[in-house]
């Protein structure tokens, strides 16, 4: 690995310190460096906050270095008045001479303006430093902006015989660490959905509750409007989207009603609903007929399954993973499959 990757490297890591917490914004970290020594970093910490280039800058003790410094980003600095100033403009200002880029941002924005503007003012830029691993660091911002869609990932426990209950009953079959990994991904994505029949089965709180940070918005599937008032994603403690087939003028504090097409492309009426919301990531979470709805339509990313070693003969079948099989490890008792949609 180059030195030029490491600090990439470097910015990576301070990205991701803002995860679940910048979106819609991408997640990016900023290094600056001075004679081979770094000198100040920092990362997107909240939507609407300061940027990673702001937050690196401000935190270089002598800003007298800056003039003979170079600063590393693992996207490419903004070129526009959004929430904060252009953070190219903060750069050109602070007279850095050099600027490597890990990836170009998309947004329309941007997507080359920032690194117009910096080599206008004279400034050396270098792109693609580590790209792959910047552009996936933003996946989600990378999909939302060029699909127009959600990040989607598939989620579910299922058996080693593949079941993901037993007679046709809720069953427990994750163990307590998947299910704190379980709640540490809830906090890292914008939106969590269930179809009817696992709402009404399970009774989910669909909450992180067992993990530090923002809760999910729920989204739930109810056609004819037949879900009880009393289960746990009505309680107001999360705001919950309900998609249905009628026109809802009824209003509650945090519950949302939103008619779709059910009959057509349910799938992608839900992403596009979801998009029009500003929401950039899902976790389906069941069940195993939504799963199928998402995967038959091909408007899916990841698939993250818990796989137990216990066997239950019979029961609701889960279905059958696409993709590549990326992520194969050991969670105590459970085997975690990761597939992508490549």
């Amino acid at each position: 690995m180059t030195i030029h990757e490491q600090y990439m490297r470097r910015c990576i890591e301070l990205a991701q310190l803002g995860a679940g917490e910048v979106s819609t914004n991408p997640m990016v970290g900023a290094v600056v460096v001075c004679n081979g020594k770094i000198i100040g970093e920092g990362y997107h910490k909240k939507f609407g906050g300061p940027h990673a280039e702001v937050n690196a800058i401000n935190s270089v003790k002598n800003p007298e270095l800056l003039s003979k410094s170079e600063i590393y980003v693992s996207l490419e600095p903004c070129a526009h008045f959004g929430k904060t100033p252009p953070c190219a403009d903060l750069i050109i200002s602070k007279h850095i001479p050099k600027v490597y880029v890990g990836t170009l941002d998309p947004f329309s924005k941007v997507d080359g303006k920032g690194i117009q503007k910096l080599k206008a003012a004279g400034i050396e830029v270098v792109t693609g430093i580590l790209e792959k691993e910047c552009q996936e660091l933003n996946k989600r911002f990378f999909t939302s902006v060029n699909l127009k869609r959600p990040y989607v990932i598939l989620k579910w426990a299922q058996s080693a015989d593949g079941f993901i209950d037993k007679d046709f009953k809720s069953t427990k079959i994750s163990n307590s660490l998947t299910n704190i990994l379980n709640h540490k991904w809830r906090s890292e994505e914008d939106a969590i959905l269930v179809g009817r029949k696992t709402a009404s089965v399970d009774n989910p709180s669909l909450t992180n509750r067992l993990w530090t940070g923002k809760n999910p918005v729920r989204v739930v599937l109810d056609k004819s409007l037949k879900l009880s008032k009393n289960l746990n994603l009505f309680d107001d403690s999360v705001t919950t989207i309900v998609f249905t087939e009628h026109d809802v003028t009824e209003s509650c504090s945090k519950t949302v009603y939103r008619k779709i097409d059910f009959s057509n492309n349910l799938a992608q009426n839900i992403l596009t609903a979801l998009d029009d919301m500003k929401i950039q990531s899902l976790i389906v979470e069941g069940g195993a007929l939504t799963h199928q709805l998402f995967l038959e339509s091909n408007l899916w990313d990841e698939i993250r399954i818990f796989q137990s070693d216990d066997i239950l003969e019979n029961g609701t079948k889960a279905v059958l993973p696409k993709g590549k099989l990326v992520t194969k490890e050991n969670v105590e008792n459970n085997k975690l499959l990761i597939y992508r949609n490549l």
